[in-house]
């Protein structure tokens, strides 16, 4: 196994890419049991701040390293909350929650007849700091954003995240579909094919 470290401390991130990487020869291992601080995070872009997360991550220990930068993009807001998804309502003293972020949400959506959006995953890989070939892949899940909530499982802006084609939010899925329709699921399953390239493990059928 080859060990990588992911420049991130969640434990659902690192429980999920855990099980989608071991099938490609990789060890993940959470930044923070290798004493890496967490990375500022200044850009606009999820790609930007992904790579930004991965070098720091992998200059720390000098591991390869994988890092993801996500959110929720909406039309009718120029692509808000975009990369400012998690503190998107977040106080002067940086305090934030989901339930702030998904109040405001639903009043800068107040009155607008396009309510499209889409959930965004962007992944980043890099095999040494200095990587000059990172490998990128980018997830998004389309849907719509609904004006009151629905549905108890799920985080973040799940319950507001209304998806046509299933007649439910992402918070009315059952765990095991959202995590085979996600943004972040796409992303992974892009991410394992680029690396069965690098590294022999065993392979699906």
């Amino acid at each position: 196994m080859t060990q990588v470290v992911l420049a991130s401390n969640n434990p659902g991130k690192l429980k999920e890419f855990s099980a989608s990487l071991a099938a490609a020869g990789i060890e993940m291992v959470p930044q923070g049991a290798l004493g890496v601080p967490e990375a500022e995070e200044p850009f606009g872009t999820f790609v930007e701040n992904a790579l930004t997360k991965a070098r720091h991550a992998s200059r720390v220990t000098g591991l390869p390293a994988l890092a993801d930068d996500s959110g929720l993009c909406v039309r009718a807001l120029g692509g808000a909350p975009g990369v400012h998804s998690a503190r998107y309502a977040a106080t002067a003293d940086g305090a934030r929650s989901d339930a702030a972020n998904n109040a405001r949400l639903v009043a800068d959506m107040a009155g607008r007849e396009d309510r499209r959006g889409c959930y965004v995953a962007v992944l980043v890989y890099i095999r040494s700091a200095d990587d000059p070939r990172p490998i990128v892949v980018e997830g998004t899940w389309d849907g719509e954003v609904l004006a009151q909530p629905r549905g108890a499982n799920g985080f973040g802006y799940d319950p507001y995240f209304y998806l046509p084609d299933l007649g439910m939010t992402a918070a009315e899925l059952p765990l095991e579909q959202k995590n085979q329709l996600s943004h972040r699921a796409r992303a992974l399953r892009q991410l394992l094919q680029a690396l069965r390239s690098e590294y022999a493990g065993p392979r699906q059928s």
